[in-house]
């Protein structure tokens, strides 16, 4: 029997899921921006903001903060499930996409915040995707900077 999620009214998270079989499908650019895409819809039916997020070739963070009525749970499950959906009737695959469910850790101070948004910036850096965090097409900073709003929130203070 699997243990309950973590829920905590007002929190944000740090939120992962991995591609099953460590398959490496976001490998591709139009796979990334099929999951974005996702995302982007996800923002019209249930309100969150995104604070962060990098897309992995095999794996995703998000830094995420549901907002008024809407739950972690359902936001994830609509973004996973609707993608799964996609990438699969594209290849013409059945079966799961996603490893096991995303996993969520509550960040409970301004300082875990920090760190997490950290973290998820240097994610493609590390993994030598890119060279800057900013310069990476799939990951909140390159939105950040450019003041693109439409996927990542407006940052509510100033990161390190």
């Amino acid at each position: 029997m699997r243990k309950n999620r973590l829920l905590k009214k007002g929190a944000t998270y740090h939120v992962g899921a991995k591609i099953n079989r460590d398959e490496m499908i976001f490998e591709y650019d139009e796979i990334k921006a099929m999951f974005m895409d996702v995302v982007k819809e996800a923002k019209k039916k249930y309100d969150f903001n995104l604070k962060n997020f990098t897309i992995m070739n095999n794996h995703i963070h998000f830094l995420i903060e549901p907002l008024k009525n809407s739950n972690l749970s359902r936001i994830m499950q609509w973004i996973l499930s609707v993608f799964a959906i996609h990438y699969n009737a594209i290849h013409k695959l059945r079966g799961h996409v996603w490893m096991n469910r995303f996993w969520s850790r509550i960040i409970e101070d301004v300082a875990q915040l920090v760190k997490v948004f950290k973290y998820i910036n240097e994610n493609p850096v590390k993994a030598g995707l890119a060279k800057k965090s900013e310069d990476y097409k799939y990951g909140g900073m390159y939105f950040i900077i450019r003041k693109i709003f439409d996927l990542v929130s407006k940052p509510d203070f100033k990161y390190c």
